[in-house]
Formats: C-alpha cells, sequence, structure tokens
C-alpha cells in the first residue's frame, strides 16, 4: 500500500475514528485504524466492538491498493503534529508502515488487516432519510439527561421512537428527563423504540453537520447504523426496557411562570456559585410577579437573586438541583422559558414559553 494525501484532508476522518478508538484495549489490534485503499478511495475505520466509524476520504490522484491496521492515535499525533498544509506520504514496508512529510519520518508498527473486527449486519427493520441537523439537534437538547454510570444500565443512553412521521429522542437519568420531537417524513405504521448508548449517542453527535446534508439511518434488531457522504456509524443497541416516560410528564401543574431565559440563566449561574458543592441545592420563592432565588452551604454563606417573571397567584417554595435547571436553560432557544408547578412535592415541566418540540421535567428537591 502507497498514497500521498494532504494533512487536512486527513485529520479530521482520522480524530472522528480514533476518538472510538479506546486507550485500553483487551485486543491489540482495538488500539489500531483500519486503512484500507482502493483506487483513489481511502476509508478509516475504528471501533471499540460497540461503535464502530468509518470515515471516507477521496485522494487526489490513485495509490497502491492494500490494507493495514496502525496504531490510531500514534498516527493522529503524528498527523495533528505536522504543519498546515503539509502532504504526508504513507508507505507499507512489511511488518511497518513509513509516515513522510517533508524532513520528517515516522515508522509505526502494523498489525494486519484480517484480524481487526467486522460489526456484524443484523436485518434493517426500518430505514429513514432526513438532514444531519434534524438528528443533530434531537441529541443536543436531549443528551444532557441521559445518565453517566447508573446501574439500570438503560438509562445510560438515549431512547429513539420512530413512529408515522415522527422522530422522537427521549433521556433520562431519574432525576430529570429532557424529550424532544420532530416531524419527518417517515412511513412507520408501528411505533419503534431503540436504545443507543451513551458512548453511541455522543460520537454520532460529533460526526454529524448542523447542516441540511442528508444523514440514512437504519434501526435492526440490535444495531442503528448513520450513513452520511463521509462517515458511516454503526452502534451496538442497549438490551433493555426504557421507563414509561409518559407517567412521569406532570399533568396537573396550576401554577405557570414565564421569564427571560436570559435573566433566568445568569441567577441560576451567580447562586450556583454558593450552593452546596455536593447536593447543588438552591430554592426558588414565588409571588405575585418575582421570583426569589437562594443557595447557601455548609459554610454558612449564602446568595440570592431577585428576577421579574410573568406569575400571579400563590406563593410557592419549591427546591432543585441548580445543575439540572442550568442544563435546560442552555439548551433551550427561545428568548423566554415556561415553567409548569403545582406545589412544593412535584415535578416542574420547562419548555419554551411558544412550547416548540423540547419538553424538560426536573424533579424537586427536599433541602
Amino acid at each position: 500500500m502507497k498514497f500521498t494525501i494532504s494533512r487536512d484532508a486527513l485529520l479530521k476522518p482520522l480524530q472522528l475514528v480514533a476518538g472510538v478508538v479506546e486507550r485500553r484495549q483487551t485486543l491489540p489490534v482495538l488500539a489500531n485504524v483500519l486503512v484500507v485503499l482502493e483506487g483513489d478511495q481511502l476509508s478509516l475505520t475504528g471501533t471499540d466492538l460497540e461503535v464502530e466509524i468509518v470515515g471516507r476520504v477521496q485522494l487526489e490522484q490513485a495509490g497502491d491498493s492494500g490494507q493495514i491496521t496502525v496504531p490510531a492515535r500514534k498516527l493522529f499525533d503524528i498527523c495533528r503534529s505536522l504543519p498546515d498544509g503539509a502532504l504526508i506520504d504513507f508507505i507499507e514496508d512489511g511488518q511497518k508502515v513509513t509516515v513522510k512529510s517533508g524532513r520528517s519520518r515516522f515508522s509505526l508498527a502494523t498489525l494486519p488487516a484480517n484480524d481487526f473486527p467486522n460489526v456484524e449486519d443484523s436485518a434493517q427493520d426500518l430505514q429513514f432519510s432526513c438532514g444531519q441537523s434534524i438528528i443533530k439537534g434531537l441529541i443536543d437538547s436531549t443528551g444532557f439527561a441521559m445518565a453517566q454510570q447508573d446501574v439500570r444500565y438503560y438509562l445510560n443512553g438515549m431512547l429513539w421512537e420512530v413512529s408515522q412521521g415522527q422522530l422522537r429522542f427521549v433521556a433520562t437519568d431519574g432525576h430529570r428527563l429532557a424529550l424532544s420531537t420532530e416531524q419527518i417524513d417517515i412511513n412507520c405504521p408501528e411505533n419503534k423504540h431503540a436504545i443507543l448508548p451513551r458512548k453511541g449517542v455522543v460520537e454520532l453527535s460529533r460526526l454529524l453537520e448542523d447542516s441540511d446534508a442528508e444523514v440514512t439511518v437504519s434501526l435492526g434488531s440490535n444495531h442503528v447504523r448513520a450513513i452520511t457522504e463521509h462517515y458511516t456509524f454503526t452502534s451496538k443497541l442497549v438490551d433493555g426496557k426504557f421507563p414509561d416516560y409518559e407517567r412521569v410528564l406532570p399533568k396537573n401543574g396550576n401554577k405557570t411562570v414565564i421569564g427571560e431565559r436570559a435573566e433566568l440563566k445568569q441567577a441560576f449561574a451567580r447562586t450556583a456559585i454558593l450552593s452546596n458543592e455536593k447536593y447543588r441545592g438552591v430554592r426558588l420563592l414565588l409571588s405575585d410577579g418575582q421570583l426569589t432565588v437562594t443557595a447557601n452551604n455548609p459554610e454558612q454563606e449564602e446568595a440570592e437573586e431577585q428576577v421579574t417573571v410573568n406569575y400571579s397567584g400563590d406563593s410557592l417554595e419549591i427546591g432543585f438541583n441548580v445543575s439540572y435547571l442550568q442544563d435546560v436553560v442552555n439548551v433551550l432557544q427561545s428568548e423566554n422559558v415556561k415553567f409548569t408547578l403545582s406545589d412544593s412535592n412535584s415535578s416542574a415541566l420547562v419548555e419554551a414559553e411558544e412550547g416548540g418540540n423540547a419538553v424538560y421535567v426536573v424533579m424537586p428537591m427536599r433541602l
């Protein structure tokens, strides 16, 4: 195998592919990236057996075809350290690969391409296409609510629910819930559910563009695959049952509070400074036309912010984890935010004032 490629053309796909590769591997070949050349078509593949990303690059001129695996992290670090606009010569030589650029020369150990695992195909039950920005937007507006290392493993991921003409993503860690829905052109008479693992969600979001460029998604019984012009992403699905999120959505909220998002965002950020570092609790005191946010900590320090809001009704005092409130106001794009509350022991429903396609549920805290 032998080819020449510009550093700039190689760097982004290599970065995305190498991002999947775990540093500590049980199989040595999993620390490598599979490099395959067919004429002027170069493909780079990285996997951790759960998630696989294939990046495709078209060379300016054809090289000598072949396939080999090379250390992912080392190859990426080499490319990143070379100057902008540099040309890289990639030459396979027996058990080694030589990477040359200008007066720099690197010799990397290789492993045979035959040792590289392939994510097996599963029967594709459902396929649809839409703009990349739709999937990326749904992930960005819900991903923060995924659990990190919960023993309820199905919460360490994101529910994809596909129904007739509609795509919905849901994430929850048991303390808050994020739900976002988009209308898309899809024929799906029966609802289909799939849970993507956390790592798959993060990697897919990284390679999708915020554009109308198309992505084709295939949902199988145990895999999801997303294909764009330059990448093929495949992830195993989490084998589990996602909680019935419809039951979590508060239905009987009788207190509606509307506030300016930017003002609330700043108030939450400032009171968070003096909240308890472990529990991150803040107290919200609601009265006619005003929301008072207070925080204190074991050092007896206190913070208080007053925000003008659109509210009239009985006064209410309720506690929340301020980080959860900050996450919601950070992802909402609207000018105003609407909180729907009922009492100090019930969850709050948070959304854009005009509704929109995303709703958030935050459980209260006892302070």
